[in-house]
């Protein structure tokens, strides 16, 4: 709801009278409608900039090609499709919620060198390198919600904050379909927005949403209530059990994992990599391997 970045850029420039000269880069196309800020496009030809360089055309219906068109029938020149496939990355979670209807998921574990996720009494703290989870507490701070499932919540009692990172903390999500978890967990301590998605009731508390959904497709029903709360991006935590859904069902957009040298022998086995191409990133002995569904 705040200033978009066409006006953060005119405003950083101390001397308005060069702005007839300058060419705006942008990575998406300038808005040409009121939303919560008035139209980018507007304020572009009321300080005259003569060329405007576009990444994406704006898929949104309420602009989508309406920008670019408003610059050229008032003068500016306008040069789009620029480093298109670059932009579309940055834009991806925008994307994915306009085009799909959906957030952006991103699956995230870490694993051991023999391929498990936890130990047999699902015990799965610090398998991967103190670099690694600092690395997870950045990314917890770029999404707009982090989700884990009944059995993580139990079994780690996770805060789903950031802590080792500075950034907002994300919105908590949690499967409980029964509500069996106990209140004292930290997911429910009321310190920042939780959703706890269930089958029995709607309850809407402080800082605490208790929220009823069609047991049938029970996770597409959460998804599908989540982009309604216009949440665009979420980061799945864990278990195994609701990781190996998202993956069966194809409900994913990035996949991450951490392989550390550690080795159980036996526990709760990792869930199965998807074929795709991947990255390869080291973080001390860690290795992280981030596959992408697209983009």
């Amino acid at each position: 709801g705040q200033a978009h970045a066409e006006v953060n850029a005119i405003n950083s420039v101390d001397d308005k009278s060069l702005l007839p000269d300058s060419t705006l880069y942008v990575n998406l196309e300038p808005c040409s409608h009121f939303g919560k800020t008035p139209p980018c496009s507007d304020l572009i030809i009321t300080r005259k900039i003569k060329r405007v360089v576009i990444g994406n055309t704006d898929p949104n219906p309420l602009v989508n090609g309406k920008g670019i068109r408003q610059l050229k029938e008032n003068g500016v020149q306008v040069d789009s499709g620029i480093l298109e496939s670059e932009s579309r990355v940055l834009n991806k979670r925008f994307f994915t919620s306009i085009k799909e209807n959906r957030p952006y998921i991103v699956l995230k574990w870490a694993q051991t060198a023999d391929g498990f996720i936890a130990k047999k009494n699902f015990d799965s703290k610090w398998i991967s390198h103190e670099q690694s989870r600092q690395l997870v507490h950045k990314w917890r701070s770029e999404e707009d919600a982090v989700l884990v499932g009944t059995r993580t919540a139990q079994h780690d009692n996770p805060t789903l904050n950031v802590r080792d990172w500075t950034g907002r903390n994300p919105t908590r999500i949690v499967l409980d379909r029964f509500l069996r978890l106990g209140e004292k967990l930290n997911l429910f301590n009321r310190k920042q927005l939780t959703l706890c998605y269930n089958v029995l009731k709607h309850e809407e508390q402080n800082n605490l949403f208790l929220i009823r959904v069609n047991e049938e497709n029970f996770i597409q029903s959460v998804i599908h209530d989540l982009h309604q709360r216009k949440i665009q991006s979420v980061l799945v935590e864990g278990g195994a059990l609701t990781l190996n859904f998202f993956l069966e069902t194809g409900l994913w957009d990035e996949v991450r994992v951490f392989t550390s040298p550690k080795v159980f022998g036996e526990g709760i086995k990792a869930p199965m990599v998807p074929h795709y191409s991947s990255e390869t990133l080291w973080l001390e002995n860690d290795e992280l391997k981030t596959f992408r569904n697209k983009f």
